[in-house]
């Protein structure tokens, strides 16, 4: 199964390729998605269009696994980032992906063990697991690498995740 992860935001989504066949991961690709904070949105909403569809025709996952929106107590970033979410969710479903959808809780269960596990604890099983030398600096990449584990984790499980 090829996972496109990703991690949601519209300044940077992160995004990766995991391949998990036999119990075994390996990381495809990864990276992010930037856009410019001097750009209009709609421009920002546009690339994160076009940069996830290249993504997407490029590596031919067969499933998108996407962190629920996450509220913060900035509105106005949470209306930006679920404006941007709704982008890359059209995006997949334009390709004719299966989305499913999980929380910060559950992919921190699924990838360390530990539903409350911190930041530094998730990156050093994702480390781990994808079998790394190092992660990226962006934490949306490592972000997005533990999405894709989570729904490899998940995948038996994964009708009632799905949107």
């Amino acid at each position: 199964m090829r996972i496109l992860g990703i991690d949601p935001g519209f300044a940077i989504t992160g995004y990766s390729i995991v391949d998990y066949i036999g119990n075994k991961f390996k990381l495809e690709t990864s990276g992010a998605i930037l856009t410019e904070a001097g750009e209009s949105f709609p421009l920002r909403l546009e690339k994160i269009y076009t940069d996830l569809d290249n993504i997407i025709k490029t590596y031919k996952p067969d499933a998108m696994s996407i962190e629920e929106l996450f509220f913060n107590n900035n509105a106005k970033t949470a209306i930006n980032v679920a404006q941007a979410r709704g982008v890359i969710l059209i995006t997949a479903r334009i390709n004719k992906l299966d989305i499913f959808e999980y929380t910060p809780l559950q992919i921190k269960q699924a990838v360390t063990g530990y539903g409350r596990a911190d930041k530094m604890q998730v990156q050093r099983m994702v480390k781990m697991i994808l079998n790394t030398e190092k992660l990226p600096k962006l934490d949306d990449i490592t972000d997005s690498m533990a999405i894709a584990i989570c729904h490899a984790h998940s995948s038996k499980f994964s009708s009632q995740f799905r949107v």
